[in-house]
C-alpha cells in the first residue's frame, strides 16, 4: 500500500474557517444531554433511533478490547468534549486523560468530576427548557480521570505513552487533521490501541479541502476517509476492524442529528 500523504485537487475551494462554536451555551447543553442524558430525556418518543443512544459510552463499550489491557493502563481521550467516555474508560484503565480545545466542554467535564454533578438547561422548544443535571457514572472512580485544555494538532510535550487512544467525533473538525494523526505514533505504546470514530462530515468551514483525508475523488478515483486514514497511519498501525456506530444528537424535542459514524481500530505495531 503507498505511504503517500492523503492530498486532494489543489483546486478545491477552501472557505473561510469559522469561530469555534463549541463554546456556545447552545452546544454545551447539547452535548450535555449527549453525553449524560437518561434514554427518555433525550428521545421522549415510542419511535426514533433508539440503538444510537448512549453514543459516548459505546464508544468504549463497543471498540476497546478491555481484555488486552494490561494492569495499570492509561488511555488517552482525544476530543474529550465533556467527558463521558473519559469517565468510561476509567472503568477499565487506571488513568484517563482528557484533552478538547473547548475551554467550556473541559470546564463542564472537570465539575462533573470533581462535585458528581452539573446543573444545565435542556432546550424543548422555543425558548421553553428542561432544567436536567449530568452526573458522575456510577462505578467511576473521578481520581482516575484528569481533564486539561489542549490542541488536538498541537499537544504538549510530556504527556507520555498511553495504551488506549480514543478519537471519537474530532477528525472532520480539525483544521489540518494530519498534524494529529502523525503524532499518534509517539504517544501510543506498542500494541496498544487506537479508536477513531466520524461520521466524516468534512466541510470547509472547519477544515479547508485540501486538509480532508478522504470525500473526493483525484486522478479520477474516489478516496474514502478510511482510505486516507489508512495511508496517514499505516506506518505505525494496523487496521483490525470498522463497524457502523450510530449517533443521536438532540437538538430539540421534535429536531435530532440522526447520524452513522464509522468506528475504526487499530493496533500500533
Amino acid at each position: 500500500m503507498s505511504t503517500a500523504t492523503p492530498r486532494v485537487d489543489p483546486s478545491a475551494f477552501s472557505a473561510p474557517l469559522q469561530e469555534n462554536p463549541y463554546e456556545s451555551d447552545r452546544l454545551l447543553a447539547e452535548y450535555l444531554l449527549f453525553h449524560f442524558g437518561a434514554p427518555s430525556e433525550v428521545l421522549p418518543f415510542n419511535v426514533g433511533p433508539v440503538s444510537a443512544l448512549g453514543y459516548p459510552v459505546r464508544c468504549v463499550s463497543e471498540c476497546l478490547e478491555a481484555s488486552l489491557l494490561p494492569a495499570g493502563a492509561r488511555a488517552l481521550d482525544l476530543g474529550c468534549a465533556v467527558g463521558r467516555s473519559s469517565f468510561e474508560l476509567a472503568k477499565v484503565c487506571s488513568e484517563v486523560l482528557g484533552i478538547d480545545y473547548s475551554q467550556r466542554f473541559i470546564g463542564a467535564a472537570e465539575e462533573i468530576r470533581t462535585r458528581g454533578v452539573l446543573s444545565y438547561q435542556r432546550t424543548d422548544e422555543g425558548a421553553l427548557k428542561t432544567p436536567l443535571q449530568a452526573q458522575l457514572p456510577e462505578g467511576v472512580d473521578p481520581g482516575r480521570v484528569r481533564f486539561e485544555q489542549g490542541d488536538a494538532m498541537a499537544l504538549r510535550d510530556g504527556l507520555g505513552r498511553f495504551d488506549v487512544v480514543l478519537m471519537a467525533n474530532l477528525i472532520d473538525r480539525l483544521t489540518h487533521p494530519l498534524r494529529c494523526l502523525e503524532r499518534l505514533g509517539a504517544l501510543v505504546v506498542p500494541g496498544g490501541q487506537l479508536i477513531v470514530t466520524s461520521p466524516y462530515t468534512w466541510m470547509p468551514e472547519y477544515t479547508p479541502r485540501e486538509n480532508w483525508l478522504g470525500g473526493f475523488e483525484i486522478g479520477g478515483k474516489r478516496q474514502s476517509t478510511l482510505e486516507g486514514l489508512q495511508l496517514a497511519l499505516e506506518k505505525d498501525f494496523e487496521l483490525e476492524r470498522t463497524k457502523d456506530l450510530p449517533f443521536l444528537i438532540r437538538e430539540h424535542v421534535r429536531k435530532y442529528q440522526w447520524s452513522v459514524a464509522q468506528a475504526s481500530v487499530w493496533r500500533r505495531r
